[in-house]
């Protein structure tokens, strides 16, 4: 199965399950679904940062500085955060990861609940190289340096650019 013909459950404004569809068409119709995004932190307190693959769906060569995806059908955001962050991260036996809050992201063309989550990750990463081209572990003053010089890299950021005041 290809990432656009995974089954996603179509969600309203209240989070609540009215349908599914596949991930391809959810996008391209701009279906509201479920994503979930993981801050990653080494033994060091870095976070991991990365540039996604031109391959991806939504915002293709964008730099994130948090792991994760989409919920698929079924799944629980808590089961999503910690598949995502394990098959990014390119670990297993990551503790799971802990929930910090939710909110709806909403554009022109895409819309979905959006889990966001931290993990504590002391493991040598390898990431998967279908969804990270480029990565490394950022502290918190080179990450907020780097963020200025990328923009606004994906919505699993916006959080952070909302909180600043600088995204309506």
């Amino acid at each position: 199965m290809t990432p656009s013909e995974e089954i996603l459950d179509i969600v309203d404004e209240n989070d609540e399950v009215i349908g599914q569809a596949p991930r391809g068409e959810a996008t391209a119709r701009g279906l509201r679904h479920r994503c979930v995004f993981v801050e990653a932190r080494d033994a060091d307190g870095r976070v991991f940062v990365h540039r996604r693959t031109p391959t991806k769906l939504v915002f293709p060569s964008r730099h994130d500085m948090f792991v994760g995806g989409v919920v698929g059908a079924g799944e629980s955001y808590d089961e999503a955060a910690l598949r995502e962050a394990e098959e990014e991260l390119g670990v297993s036996g990551l503790p799971q990861p802990e929930p910090l809050f939710r909110f709806l992201y909403a554009d022109a063309g895409h819309t979905w609940w959006s889990a966001v989550y931290q993990v504590r990750c002391e493991l040598p990463v390898a990431p998967q190289v279908e969804e990270v081209a480029w990565h490394t572990f950022l502290d918190d003053a080179e990450l907020e340096r780097r963020l200025g010089e990328w923009g606004h890299p994906h919505t699993g950021c916006m959080w952070m650019f909302r909180q600043r005041g600088e995204v309506p």
